[in-house]
Formats: C-alpha cells, structure tokens, sequence
C-alpha cells in the first residue's frame, strides 16, 4: 500500500470519474489514469504505474481496463480490482448498447446511412492514425519492419488464420530473445530476480474462480438452447478472441471484422465500420465494439426471443466472455509482476507480437479503405494466393470526398478524433442530398 491510500469509497469515486472520461482510446485513456492515480492523488508511485502497464502489455485484452483493474487491485486487493475494471468497462458498455439498439432499427434510414458514411469515412482516417502511430513506437529494428511485412502478407494474401499469426509471431520472439535480443530491441534486465516465494496457490485459485465465472454462462446457453444456437457461437468466437487479443484492439478487428461479416455472416463490411464509429465515440476499451457485433448478431437471429431481448442477451454475452477473461489474468498474474519484468523471453514474444501487430493493422487498414470507398468488392484466389479486387465502377464519391477531408483535420490540422467524427458526420448529412 503506498502512504495515501484511499478509502473504498474514494475510489469508487474516482474510477466511476474515470470511467466516464476514457475517451481517446488507450494511449488517452493511460494518460487520464495516469494523471488521476499517480499526479494528482499519488495513490501508486510513478515506477509502480509503468511496472504495470508493461505488465499488462504482456497480457491479452484491453490494456488500459486491465490497468485500472491492477490499479484497484494493488489498493484494495479483489474488491478494489473488481470496483476498478467493472466501473472502467460499465459507463462505455451501456452507452454502446442504446447506441447498437439504435443503428439496429434505425439503419435502413436515409438519414442514418448517410450520417454513418460520414462516421465510416472519419473511421478510416482514424484507422490510418493508429497504424502510423503504433509503427512509429514499435518498428524500432529491421527484425521487427520484417515481421510487420511478413504478418500482413500472411493475413491479406495467404489468408492464414489470425491466432496463428500472432502465437507463430510470439514463439519467434521468444527463439530470437535467447540468441539475439538486440534484433528485438531488448533492453538488459534492471537488476536482480525477485527471491520471495511463488505465489501459485493465490493464482490457481484465481483461474480456477474466473475460469468458471468465464464459462457460466456458456454452460447455460449450451444446456438451454444447444450449441448450434447464436448465443453459443457468439459466446465460443469472442471466448476465442479474449485469448488472442494482444497488441490493442486494433490488431484484433481485422481478424473480427472478416470472421463476423465473411464467416458468420452476422453483419456486413459497412456495418462493421460503422460499429468501430460508435466505439470510437464511447468512453471505455475500443473493444466494446464486440458488443456491437453480439448485439446485431442475436438481434437477426432471435428465436426463440424477440429480436430486442435475443439482442441485449447478444450484446451482453459478448462483454462477458471478452471481459471476464481481463480480471482473470490480473487476478492470476498481478502477484508475479516483479519476476515477470525479468522474463527475457517473455518480453522478446511480446516485442515480436507488437510488431507482427502493424501488419495486422495495416491488413484492417486495407479491407477497410475497399469497403469504405467501393460498394462491391469481390475475391479471387489464384496460386493459393487471395486477392481483394473492387469494383470501380462501385466507387463512391462522397465517401472519397469525406475520408480526404477526415484525413486532412486528421493529419493537417491535428483535430481530436470526437471533433473529427462529428465533422464528417456533418459533411455526410450534407452530401446525401447531392
């Protein structure tokens, strides 16, 4: 505990502030807590605050939830962890639920669509911001610009599988880390191994607690209506991602994206744009997109319930499974944090992970553009390669028009992305009627 720890109450306080005020996305959202824990309340030290969140960058999920979480935890032990997690993800979830109740009677309007060009155009620009940035930061090596390459390749032409791009990323690093770390930038441990016991009863009974919180309700769904119901699928695929999400949210929409609009066709490219609009309007993870897409899924899927309740037992699965699993891996591994800040090998799969990441997004960035700026974009597949071919006549003008001027408040005039949103909303309004 440090000198100025406060009382349940204020923290509960603080962190439901917090909650309300995330906006920005993660790097935004590190800076808020960063300034409301540890400069202005000074409730965990500067050096504990970036332990952590090189701790929670090892971890898969929503970095910055599972800081406010470790946050809690470190301050109150299990219930200030769960007060800190629950009241970061809780304001964003319930404003992306009234807004997926929304788009989802409300989509096939005029009005809407042409509104939601806007958002998908300001998405885009967006979308390009984030890989710009997160290749600025993490392609700090020829090894690393190497394997951002070789990730888009292997997710945009041969198709491979999301998660095995990431873990065969990940088992590279840890191979590279033993024989040469300095491909990965990795830098000399700090000092000596922590010598203290190992804390595996706290862990054990930690996964052995969330593990079934995490599988309850899919239990249910499986005695209840079977597994070939939406419910199970929506549950099983975001069970899935919670496993697979490192590096951000970004790196992850891409395989999302593609699963949910070409797989299960649960909604389409243009609607998974406009999903990623509203997350980027709400405050909490970017991830709370899931939610958008549970909810839409159940919504055109609801027997045997009302297209309303199939869609919030949809949007609530879908934040179960992808959260759960964050409160788990704090609860696990928040006590081994000293040791696994000298976990060589460990850092050396993460540094490769974050730099296969850039290709991923880039991949996103890619399928994005096509489907914002054409209304039909096919495959074709030849030498075991696939190709996304649009068609242009499909090209759509105002969408053009709207990104370039997206990109422009983006990159020119330095724009915050809310004002940036709501400009190109406008501008979408505007031109529907041209």
């Amino acid at each position: 505990m440090t000198d100025t720890t406060p009382s349940f109450r204020e923290l509960l306080r603080v962190f439901t502030r917090i909650g309300f005020l995330s906006f920005g996305g993660p790097a935004g959202q590190i800076a808020l807590m960063h300034r409301e824990l540890v400069d202005e309340r000074r409730w965990v030290s500067e050096e504990q605050y970036l332990h952590a969140l090189n701790f929670c960058h090892l971890l898969p999920g929503p970095e910055a939830q599972q800081l406010a979480t470790w946050v809690g935890w470190r301050l109150h032990g299990w219930r200030g962890g769960l007060a800190g997690g629950l009241l970061f993800v809780i304001p964003g979830a319930a404003v992306m639920l009234a807004l997926s109740m929304l788009y989802a009677v409300a989509a096939n309007l005029g009005w809407f669509a042409a509104l939601f060009l806007g958002i998908k155009a300001a998405v885009l620009a967006v979308v390009v911001q984030a890989l710009l940035r997160i290749a600025g930061r993490a392609l700090n090596t020829t090894f690393k610009r190497a394997l951002a390459v070789v990730a888009f390749l292997c997710l945009f032409l041969l198709d491979l599988p999301f998660p095995l791009v990431v873990l065969g990323a990940g088992a590279i690093g840890i191979a590279v880390a033993a024989v040469r770390p300095g491909w990965l930038a990795l830098k000399a441990d700090s000092g000596p191994a922590p010598t203290s016991p190992r804390p595996w009863g706290q862990s054990l009974r930690a996964v052995m607690l969330w593990g079934t919180i995490w599988a309850a309700p899919m239990v249910l769904v499986a005695v209840t209506l079977g597994r070939g119901h939406v419910l199970w699928q929506i549950g099983a695929f975001f069970s899935q991602l919670a496993v697979v999400t490192f590096g951000g949210a970004y790196a992850v929409l891409a395989y999302m994206a593609q699963q949910a609009v070409q797989h299960y066709h649960w909604l389409s490219a243009g609607e998974m744009a406009d999903g990623l609009g509203l997350a980027e309007t709400t405050p909490g993870p970017l991830i709370m997109v899931t939610q958008f897409v549970g909810y839409l899924a159940a919504f055109r899927t609801p027997d045997p319930f009302s297209p309303l309740v199939a869609g919030m037992l949809g949007a609530v699965l879908t934040t179960w499974v992808t959260f759960a699993p964050c409160f788990m891996w704090i609860f696990a591994l928040a006590p081994w944090i000293e040791r696994l800040e000298h976990a060589k090998k460990l850092k050396g799969g993460l540094a490769a992970v974050t730099a296969a990441v850039v290709g991923v997004i880039a991949n996103l960035t890619l399928w994005f553009a096509l489907h914002v700026l054409f209304a039909r974009v096919g495959e074709v597949r030849s030498a075991g390669l696939r190709f996304y071919v649009p068609e242009l006549t499909s090209f759509d003008w105002r969408g053009g028009l709207l990104a370039a001027m997206a990109m422009v408040l983006v990159f020119r005039l330095r724009w915050n992305m809310i004002a940036v949103l709501g400009t190109a909303a406008a501008g979408g309004l505007l031109l529907a009627g041209i």
